[in-house]
């Protein structure tokens, strides 16, 4: 180091001036190969979207429009209006005199039934309202919110709040009075919730070595899986009780997982680097290192984070603002240009994500299975994406499958109702699973490609409005399946078209297979400019 003190000036100004240490660099130098209890550390934060996939897909049972059966005189003459009307798959009870009919379990089972929604004058946009509101307040969160965890609250803080928020507001929804209060729940229930699994993804990525971060995304995706196929088991257990009973057996866990959270997990090194708190990141690091068995380190061992430190913290995105890292974006046209297009590209997916699990009632099967056989099909996707993203590039694996399941979602549309066979009904649930499946997979790749494609300084907002994206989809979603019950070429069809020619829009990114993660705007622009030979 002396040496370098006194070096000729002739021979120091032809050197190239050294590089500073980058955040991958530290982390891999002072904590070493991940171990099992980080990456065991980085799976509990990834276990957050198996509560998100509750919140997400529980209306799927608790707005479900229940199964109906004549009764009376009806019940037993086939040729009665009542009985021609039970055997029409399309038909509704609401057009029945009173009397002639009731539904097949007790009223409480679902909100459709216990408030007479569809009977009483509201029609398709009534049933699908607390849907809606669920997406429309994942929507404004992530607008509102996500930005935190980029600059006052960071990672940690913003997921155990979310969590902790949106736990409450599940609870309170099992005492909704009415419709409206249902909707308003389930809208600050989404709106609290649009920021737990970015920031689960975001931090369980970063607090592991470069290695292990495509595989503790998976694991994210995994988790959400488990939570969904929960959902069908819990609701098959609770089916003759109320539906309030499935807002409660789900929010008390997530409400005990987020404190347990707060006390286990610690925040981002990544993120505290960036902002310039050094102090606190080298704590951050001992705490993990200490986790893979690293003894004797102390402040010192640290030296080489004060340049890392220094020169990253300068380039903090915005300023201090709420919205500085939106406004970092919006500066820069690459920026804006590669978040229009990804977006874009979220939104046609989150359309058949969302939608299809919706649907499955279209296609006259067993609800509890049809909604099992679709969690199952999340777990092989996450597998499949897990594989894209290590073996292939993201653009052409992005568009495969954006096209595979546009055409799998118009083939529900072609396929004969139903009615005319089982035939026609095991290949209709085969061609929406299929769809399904894709559209998982395309989520998947799409998150872990807006991780890459964003530097540290704005990648929590940025994955945030990606999510929220396909939350956006999700808004709209459960029209399209309330009309399609009547005509499926409004849902399955508009599903289709949607995803696959707004998928195209990927093709507009840059590729980011076996680059590094940046730390700031600047270290992306040099890193861009490097591939396109500027």
């Amino acid at each position: 180091m002396a040496d370098a003190a006194t070096t000729p000036l002739l021979t120091s100004h032809e050197a190239k001036p050294a590089k500073a240490l980058s955040i991958d660099d530290a982390i891999e130098t002072y904590i070493g190969a991940t171990g099992a209890r980080q990456l065991l550390t980085a799976m509990l934060l990834a276990f957050a979207w198996a509560f998100e996939a509750q919140q997400v897909f529980m209306s799927v049972f608790t707005d479900a429009e229940p199964t109906w059966h004549c009764t009376g005189v009806a019940a037993g003459d086939p040729g009665s209006f009542c009985s021609l009307a039970a055997a029409s798959a399309s038909a509704s009870a609401c057009a029945l005199p009173p009397g002639t009919w009731e539904w097949d379990r007790p009223a409480e089972t679902s909100v459709v039934s216990e408030w007479a929604l569809k009977c009483g004058g509201g029609g398709p946009a009534l049933v699908s309202l607390p849907a809606s509101s669920f997406f429309a307040g994942n929507l404004a969160g992530g607008f509102l919110l996500t930005t935190l965890a980029d600059t006052h609250l960071g990672r940690r803080k913003m997921l155990v709040l979310s969590l902790v928020t949106m736990s409450v507001a599940g609870v309170l929804t099992a005492f909704s009075p009415n419709v409206w209060v249902y909707a308003a729940l389930r809208f600050v229930c989404g709106f609290c919730r649009s920021t737990a699994g970015t920031s689960a993804m975001v931090l369980s990525t970063e607090l592991v070595g470069k290695w292990w971060r495509n595989t503790v995304s998976v694991a994210a995706f995994v988790f959400f899986s488990v939570g969904f196929m929960s959902l069908p088991a819990l609701a098959y257990t609770l089916r003759e009780a109320s539906w309030r009973n499935m807002y409660v057996w789900t929010s008390l866990p997530s409400l005990c997982y987020a404190v347990l959270l707060y006390f286990l997990v610690q925040e981002s090194p990544r993120w505290l680097l960036v902002r310039g708190r050094k102090q606190e990141a080298i704590a951050a690091l001992r705490q993990i290192a200490s986790l893979n068995g690293g003894e004797g380190i102390t402040t010192s061992s640290f030296t080489k984070l004060e340049t890392c430190a220094g020169e990253v913290g300068d380039g903090v995105a915005g300023g201090e603002g709420m919205f500085a890292t939106l406004r970092s974006i919006c500066e820069r046209r690459w920026a804006l240009r590669r978040l229009a297009a990804i977006t874009t590209a979220t939104f046609g997916v989150g359309v058949v994500y969302y939608g299809m699990p919706l649907s499955v009632g279209s296609l006259s099967s067993d609800l509890y299975l049809s909604v099992a056989y679709n969690a199952a099909a999340e777990l092989p996707s996450s597998v499949l994406s897990w594989l894209l993203m290590g073996r292939f590039n993201r653009r052409s694996s992005l568009v495969a499958l954006t096209a595979a399941s546009g055409l799998c979602s118009l083939a529900c549309v072609v396929i004969p109702d139903p009615e005319a066979g089982a035939g026609g009904s095991r290949l209709r649930l085969a061609a929406e699973l299929a769809s399904f499946f894709a559209s998982c997979a395309a989520y998947d790749v799409l998150l872990m490609y807006s991780i890459e494609l964003f530097p540290t300084s704005v990648r929590n907002s940025a994955v945030g409005l990606v999510r929220q994206a396909g939350v956006l989809g999700g808004v709209v979603a459960p029209m399209l399946v309330a009309l399609g019950r009547e005509r499926s070429y409004w849902s399955f069809g508009v599903f289709g078209l949607t995803v696959g020619c707004l998928g195209l829009f990927v093709t507009c990114l840059p590729e980011t297979k076996g680059r590094r993660l940046s730390d700031t705007m600047e270290d992306e622009e040099e890193a861009a400019a490097v591939l396109s030979g500027g």
